[in-house]
C-alpha cells in the first residue's frame, strides 16, 4: 500500500531587483525581499542584466543567463540553511582538540639471503 504525500513548496512567480534589494513574490502570495549584497554577482551587475532573469523548473528557482547566477526559492526561505549569512560567524565544529597521528617508523628492509 502506498501513500501520496502532497509537498507544499512556495514557486516564485515573479522577481524584481533595486540597488539595495532582491524581491521575490511566491505563489501563495508573499513578498521576501533580501539584500542584494549576499549575492555577488548580482551585485556586480548592470541593472538590465539583473531584469534579465527567468523562473526554472516551473519557480523552484531563479536564473541570470547573462551573469551565470542561480537561486533556489529554498535558499531564500530558509538563508541561514544555504549561506553563510554576513551577520553569522562560523561555528567550529567540534571544541575537542584536533588529534594528529603520529608518522609510523619506516623500517628498513633486511634481506635474510646473500
Amino acid at each position: 500500500m502506498s501513500t501520496l504525500i502532497e509537498r507544499a513548496e512556495a514557486l516564485a512567480v515573479d522577481v524584481s531587483c533595486t540597488e539595495d534589494d532582491l524581491s521575490v513574490v511566491f505563489s501563495d502570495g508573499r513578498t521576501v525581499a533580501v539584500p542584494l549584497a549576499w549575492f555577488p554577482r548580482l551585485v556586480r551587475a548592470s541593472a538590465k542584466q539583473r531584469a534579465g532573469w527567468e523562473l526554472i523548473g516551473g519557480g523552484v528557482g531563479i536564473h541570470w543567463e547573462a551573469i551565470d547566477e542561480d537561486l533556489s526559492v529554498a535558499s531564500l526561505l530558509q538563508p541561514e540553511n544555504f549561506m553563510r549569512l554576513p551577520d553569522k560567524a562560523l561555528q567550529p565544529a567540534s571544541r575537542a582538540p584536533r588529534r594528529t597521528k603520529k608518522p609510523k617508523p619506516v623500517r628498513a628492509a633486511v634481506s635474510r639471503f646473500p
